[in-house]
């Protein structure tokens, strides 16, 4: 036997008063696999990653992590997994640096600066580490975020849109970097628009229209030959 899945959801849905933002949906997502979630805005793929990070409950279903209750503020899960989403999260008098001593000492990093000087480069924030978020352009303050979640331990890696605001070779870096921790054992869902990124990375893509799934399997199957993922985008659109 195979080993379970580090994160399942079964018959998981969403509804908001009258709105069904997610139909009942299952996934299940093993350690060193990578699974994206493509569709248009207001497709329920962000409510489903939501559900997912314990931080939203579902109207229907349930949800696990290595096969205890999914719950945001179960220091386990806490400890054991990494959301990059808003840049909202940003601390406004906080230095780049601070950003990531601040989430290095809440989870325990030993020699935290060597680490963070090694992230900083990895991201290509070495140069504005002291700079406060006000002065990062949209494309660093993404860049943060994904730092901040590489500074900590985790098991499981949870991207909301991780591509938005940044420029090719920003991409590139950042399917490489989801490569990297699907190679070293970490579990990644990803939500995003991009096509080609979750080509690129991911084992498994599924995708959403008005929160029902259109589409499921492998990337190959369900993504176009061509870069622009007109086979998806076409599924969802005949499913509205």
């Amino acid at each position: 036997m195979g080993a379970p899945p580090l994160l399942q959801l079964t018959g998981v849905s969403r509804v908001f008063g009258q709105r069904k933002a997610l139909a009942k949906t299952d996934l299940s997502l093993s350690a060193g696999q990578c699974v994206a979630l493509l569709g248009h805005n207001g497709s329920g793929k962000s409510t489903l990653l939501r559900i997912a990070a314990g931080r939203d409950r579902p109207t229907t279903g349930r949800v696990s992590f290595d096969g205890m209750p999914m719950n945001e503020n179960d220091p386990r899960v806490r400890a054991r997994v990494a959301v990059v989403g808003d840049t909202a999260a940003c601390y406004p008098d906080l230095t780049v640096r601070e950003h990531l001593q601040l989430v290095a000492v809440a989870h325990g990093v030993e020699d935290a600066e060597e680490w963070i000087d090694h992230i900083l480069a990895d991201r290509l924030l070495s140069e504005h580490a002291r700079s406060l978020p006000g002065a990062l352009s949209s494309g660093q303050l993404q860049s943060l975020l994904l730092a901040a979640a590489l500074v900590r331990p985790r098991d499981l890696l949870l991207l909301d849109e991780p591509e938005q605001r940044l420029d090719p070779g920003a991409r590139r870096r950042l399917a490489e970097l989801i490569a990297a921790e699907t190679e070293s054992g970490v579990g990644v869902l990803l939500v995003t628009h991009h096509g080609e990124l979750a080509a690129a990375v991911a084992s498994r893509v599924i995708v959403l229209s008005e929160g029902r799934v259109v589409a499921d399997g492998k990337p190959s199957k369900v993504l176009s030959t061509g870069p622009d993922g007109t086979t998806w985008a076409a599924a969802a659109e005949r499913a509205r």
